[in-house]
């Protein structure tokens, strides 16, 4: 083999090495930085087919509605815990900071934070929606998915409640 043909088999191989290495790393920042989406029941019964559950100290999103009764802050901080639910079951989020200003009971939010034990999720972001028509795509889809509309409930539920408009 010539020195010639020699340093293009180097080459060759140099690059191979070199785009396996780059694809390798960028994957693997990217695995680091997904958040996949639940609904309280997927937490709680699974996702999918297969049943699959979040693991503690998993980074997630939550979506739902803000449980009637079950926002609580702490007087001396930021501190709020609150109940997000579905059709299916209602999961704990705590979080630390300045909750949206539409933020409020029987409404639509997202949480992005970490999934503990004891199906609690500590929220380092709390997103709530914007007006009475929207709600994320993420939980449309899976309110879809449940057979769940929140929004009709929203409206069946009776004045006695103060929920009517």
């Amino acid at each position: 083999m010539n020195p010639r043909r020699k340093n293009r088999m180097y080459l060759a191989l140099a690059v191979l090495v070199g785009m396996a290495v780059t694809i390798s790393l960028v994957l693997y920042a990217l695995r680091s930085n997904i958040d996949l989406f639940y609904t309280p029941g997927e937490i709680v019964y699974g996702k999918g087919e297969e049943k699959i559950k979040p693991e503690p100290g998993q980074r997630l999103r939550i979506g739902g509605m803000v449980m009637t009764g079950s926002v609580k802050r702490d007087p001396d901080s930021l501190k709020v815990s609150f109940k997000v639910y579905d059709a299916r079951a209602a999961i704990d989020v705590h979080y630390e900071g300045i909750l949206p200003d539409l933020f409020r009971e029987e409404q639509s939010v997202v949480a992005q934070g970490v999934f503990e034990e004891n199906n609690v999720i500590n929220a380092k972001e709390v997103l709530a929606k914007h007006d009475e028509n929207y709600m994320p795509p993420e939980v449309e889809e899976a309110m879809k998915e449940n057979h769940h509309r929140p929004e009709a409930d929203y409206k069946n539920k009776p004045a006695a409640q103060g929920n009517a408009k």
